[in-house]
């Protein structure tokens, strides 16, 4: 895939996973041309609009969504101006992808979190103890065929960081990706790779200090995302 396609699936996979997240949370978000929106609230950190085309306009991610304070909108392109509609900019983030193929880096070790006791372990790790955090994390997750969560293993049952991979879009999703007890993260994306089809190529988003390793683990730049808050 050339970047303006990896881009395009990159933004089709993670509304892809947005909507994974909210089916295990007994919601149901809708796909239209433009936008995936959510009628109901969605689970804490995501959005309850995703613009899913470059010429998406705010009617297209507010119609139908609850947008009462806390809503947010995920601004795929970072060409919506949303302030005239109460909304104001939360944080950017950078899109990015890399091409189909086996990893570089040397194959870390990794597991599935496949029971409702080991996703258990993994949330709690993955919040660094918060329960409400990692209350998101809800068994019906492991139902889902498109969803992995990547596991980097330590001794004495430590879990030293994670993933979670979503296929859809023709590639594979990392999001919410973590390294624990100073665990460098290089391990971490190395697992997270290896844990991936090979046959498909690898997007999903970072941003602030967490877009280096990304990119150091052999990702590209593909386009600016900006997510927006209502007050």
């Amino acid at each position: 895939m050339i970047n303006n396609e990896l881009l395009t699936a990159a933004v089709r996979n993670n509304a892809e996973w947005c909507q994974s997240m909210c089916r295990a949370h007994g919601l149901a978000g809708a796909f239209g041309p433009r936008a995936w929106t959510s009628p109901r609230r969605t689970p804490l950190y995501y959005p309850d609009g995703v613009s899913l085309a470059a010429d998406a306009d705010a009617a297209d991610v507010l119609a139908g969504v609850d947008r009462t304070a806390g809503a947010s909108v995920k601004d795929s392109y970072a060409r919506l101006d949303l302030a005239p509609e109460g909304f104001r900019p939360l944080f950017d983030a950078t899109w990015i992808g890399r091409p189909a193929g086996p990893p570089a880096a040397p194959a870390a070790p990794w597991t599935r979190a496949d029971t409702p006791e080991a996703l258990s372990a993994w949330a709690h790790a993955w919040s660094g103890g918060d329960a409400d955090e990692a209350a998101l994390f809800r068994p019906a997750l492991l139902d889902d065929p498109a969803v992995t969560v990547v596991t980097v293993p330590g001794p004495a049952g430590r879990i030293l960081g994670g993933a979670v991979l979503s296929t859809g879009a023709g590639a594979t999703g990392v999001s919410n990706l973590f390294a624990a007890d100073g665990t460098d993260p290089a391990v971490v994306w190395a697992a997270a790779l290896a844990a991936a089809d090979p046959a498909l190529p690898v997007v999903g988003y970072e941003s602030g200090d967490d877009l280096a390793p990304a990119l150091a683990a052999g990702f590209g730049e593909l386009g600016p995302l900006r997510v927006w808050l209502a007050a």
